[in-house]
């Protein structure tokens, strides 16, 4: 009886044993999901402002006020900032504009003002190197519409832009990072479609 009663409780301790959390075999724990890296963040788009672009360049301030007063410098604007293609402006001196009569402008119609501005811009940005293939495409239209068109010839590097009165050459890079290109032009672009005839120049400065 003595040894019935030390096997049952022999058996109990090795069940008590064994259940015990200190020698029962633990489960693996879950392993941790490996997450797949965050992809990286586009760059900002490089914003241009072009009414501080041509305060500081040039002197550019008649051409800058004119397209502050006609508000096709936001034309401009949105067409550098908000769209793939981006722009391209000749910007013409203030001598330039000195050269020519002052009713050359001021007999403008509003709608005349706007669309001559907006012929010396170009809906599409394009670097200097870029321009011995986009005058192969003459005529090009601009920014005034595909009936205002500006003919490009590209000689040894020398870049000139042709309207029906005038016949600049692009002078120096003002600004070239894309999407905004600024080229200064020695003389103002003057389409036929607004000039019916060559408008009169200044009159000389009188001797000192």
């Amino acid at each position: 009886m003595m040894e019935l009663k030390a096997g049952i409780f022999t058996v109990a301790m090795l069940a008590i044993v064994l259940s015990s959390p200190t020698t029962a075999q633990k489960s693996p724990a879950p392993a941790t999901p490996v997450l797949p890296p965050a992809p990286a963040l586009a760059p900002a788009p490089h914003h241009v402002d072009l009414a501080d672009l041509l305060s500081v360049a040039g002197p550019f301030h008649t051409f800058l006020e004119y397209l502050q007063k006609t508000n096709v410098i936001e034309t401009f604007q949105n067409q550098a900032n908000n769209t793939k293609e981006g722009i391209t402006i000749f910007v013409p001196k203030d001598s330039a504009f000195a050269a020519l009569k002052k009713t050359t402008f001021a007999n403008l119609t509003q709608d005349q003002l706007k669309s001559l501005l907006l012929y010396h811009a170009l809906p599409k940005y394009y670097s200097l190197a870029e321009f011995n293939k986009l005058s192969t495409l003459n005529p090009v239209a601009t920014c005034a519409g595909s009936q205002y068109t500006l003919n490009l010839t590209y000689d040894m590097g020398t870049i000139q832009v042709k309207s029906m009165w005038s016949n600049p050459k692009i002078s120096s890079s003002v600004y070239s990072t894309r999407p905004v290109a600024v080229y200064e032009v020695n003389k103002v672009l003057l389409p036929m479609q607004i000039f019916k005839s060559n408008p009169p120049l200044a009159p000389a400065p009188a001797p000192a």
